[in-house]
């Protein structure tokens, strides 16, 4: 199993720390890349070829989709990292009942995520203050979304086994090809057969599905550490405590914050449909300059979770920092492009001023404080790396949810504007920032376990 057919994977407890990171990260920045295409897609589809409200619709899935999905999201990323410390130890045996205990778990959160989808958005959609025009449009979408929603569930945890081993070569070659058939659909079902924001989901499912079943396919038929059967498939015991273990803080993390993005919206919702639309299309901007910051997020858990897995202490601890500045620096020149750039990025995407006005000042409120989401991001992919990961759930529930609702829910009562809402982010990452710096000098490296 740790034989000599692991071409594609990236060995990272040897070699330049710099080299190894950037190595494995740039793979995930172009899957990450070819991921925000899809929504990208979908929008500028729908922006260009329906009306305004279906685009509202659109804008408002991520967060609504979160709640539903987060903690199965989370969880499968906390097997990559188990299946991480298995691997970079070497051990074939746990590593192999780790991926099949991941997976099995991954096939069964999907079901379960279209049983609770279907049944929730209806009431989620009211309670978010969606207003009249967008909702038919917005349930059209989230009813086809959930319809189809193991496959995103079943595409995660696969991405999440094969980076465990190093691989991230072949899940960018997967996610190419099922983006490039996401958009020739979204032009047939959108504007072609005129088929709205339902159309455009119908697109991202099914494309989804084929980057799942290219990876089924490859691990099926593989001869090396991500080899599946369907005679090992079994939840084995040990194998799924120290997934949840990992796992679950980061689900709870995903679920709840995605909740208080909820209520942030539907602050946001309360200015009405272009408001919804230029928010919503500044989130597609910043998916894309955010995408180098994201990726080093990702390589961190693996890299750290592998070379602790080896033994390697003060390598993890390095390389840790030497990623979370990377991170920083990333994040802040992408800032300054948004600054700059925002209504012409904006505009992209809406074509209506009024919604680029609300897109433009949002954007030019956060730009210049990326570097602050950048560390949070960074820091939080490397405590999860070393098996922390209720350090990064409890401060983001505290910072992002809590701190952040009351801010807006309060705020808004005395400054009644949209950039009242705007400010509430740099606030709650700096706050984040900070208490995950202070954690991050305390931690105890040598005790750090899965």
């Amino acid at each position: 199993m740790f034989g000599r057919e692991k071409k594609k994977e990236v060995n990272l407890t040897e070699g330049s720390i710099v080299g190894g990171l950037i190595a494995f990260a740039v793979p995930l920045f172009l899957g990450q890349l070819l991921q925000q295409f899809y929504n990208m897609a979908d929008a500028w589809v729908v922006g260009n070829f329906s009306s305004n409200d279906a685009f509202a619709a659109v804008s408002l899935a991520s967060n609504l989709s979160f709640v539903v999905i987060g903690l199965f999201n989370g969880i499968a990323l906390g097997g990559g990292v188990v299946i991480s410390r298995y691997f970079g130890a070497k051990k074939e045996e746990q590593t192999s009942l780790a991926i099949h205990t991941n997976l099995l778990f991954g096939i069964l959160a999907g079901i379960l995520s279209t049983v609770v989808g279907l049944i929730l958005v209806p009431t989620l959609l009211k309670w978010m203050n969606t207003p009249e025009s967008v909702m038919p449009h917005a349930l059209e979408y989230f009813n086809m979304y959930f319809a189809g929603v193991s496959t995103v569930i079943l595409y995660n945890t696969c991405m999440s086994i094969m980076r465990a081993v190093g691989d991230s070569v072949r899940p960018l070659f997967y996610l190419l090809i099922s983006s490039a058939v996401n958009v020739v659909l979204d032009l047939v079902f959108v504007a072609g057969f005129g088929w709205g924001a339902g159309g455009a989901a119908f697109a991202t499912v099914i494309a989804q599905g084929l980057s799942v079943l290219l990876c089924l396919i490859r691990m099926c038929s593989g001869k090396d550490s991500i080899k599946i059967r369907l005679s090992d498939f079994k939840f084995d015991k040990e194998a799924m405590l120290r997934i949840i273990r990992q796992g679950l803080p980061g689900g709870i993390q995903n679920t709840v914050n995605s909740i208080g993005n909820m209520v942030v919206q539907s602050c946001i919702n309360t200015f009405g449909a272009f408001a919804i639309s230029g928010y919503g299309a500044f989130h597609k901007v910043e998916g894309i300059a955010f995408l180098p910051i994201m990726s080093m997020c990702m390589a961190l858990p693996t890299f750290v979770s592998q070379n602790l897995g080896a033994g390697e202490v003060e390598r993890a601890k390095k390389g840790t920092f030497i990623g979370i500045f990377m991170g920083c620096v990333f994040a802040e020149v992408m800032g300054l492009f948004i600054y700059f750039l925002s209504p012409y990025l904006i505009g992209a995407f809406v074509s209506s001023p009024e919604a680029v006005a609300y897109g433009v000042g949002h954007g030019r409120a956060v730009a210049f404080f990326l570097f602050l989401l950048g560390f949070t991001h960074c820091a939080s992919g490397a405590l999860r790396g070393c098996g922390k990961a209720t350090i990064p759930m409890v401060t983001l529930l505290v910072c992002w949810c809590g701190i952040r609702i009351l801010y807006v829910t309060t705020a808004l009562k005395f400054f009644p504007v949209f950039q009242t809402i705007s400010w509430a982010y740099p606030l709650t990452w700096g706050l984040s920032a900070v208490i995950l710096f202070v954690c991050l000098l305390r931690l105890d490296w040598n005790n750090s376990r899965v």
